[in-house]
């Protein structure tokens, strides 16, 4: 597991942007965390590496936004109001998730169930006694106790 901490927006935005230039087709991640710790930041930033100009939003409503103007695609999916795991199916998440782009997949740890085994897991986490800026960023690939249909 590799951690990183990061004292501004800014940072956390700096640090999803340099994994984003290092992205690979087929990367999924996995993000996690309480509201309101930057999982959006996040994601604009990794979305920034891959050369994305659009404006990226948390897509809370609509479940994903595609993104087509970067180096490859990228599909954002914020799951937080998805009530049944059933509901990814109406998504097309498979298309995504083993597809040419790259996918990031908000509140993914309530989908667990269909992430892929390779599935980069990220969590952020905030500390106010470490100031309220304060942000620890865990990353680890392939958590055994998260299976997929695929993995077989």
């Amino acid at each position: 597991m590799k951690m990183m901490e990061t004292h501004s927006s800014d940072e956390t935005y700096c640090v999803a942007e340099q994994m984003g230039k290092e992205a690979s087709p087929g990367t999924v991640i996995a993000l996690d965390g309480d509201l309101g710790c930057g999982k959006t930041v996040f994601a604009k930033g990794f979305a920034a590496g891959l050369g994305i100009k659009e404006h990226v939003s948390s897509p809370t409503f609509t479940i994903v936004q595609q993104y087509d103007d970067g180096r490859m695609p990228l599909y954002h999916f914020d799951v937080y109001r998805i009530g049944d795991i059933a509901e990814m199916d109406e998504t097309g998440y498979e298309d995504c998730f083993y597809g040419d782009g790259v996918t990031i997949v908000e509140w993914a740890d309530m989908v667990k169930e269909i992430m892929p085994k390779n599935t980069i897991w990220i969590t952020i986490t905030k500390d106010p006694a470490k100031g309220f800026d304060y942000r620890k960023i865990e990353v680890e690939t392939g958590k055994p106790h998260r299976t997929a249909e695929h993995d077989t």
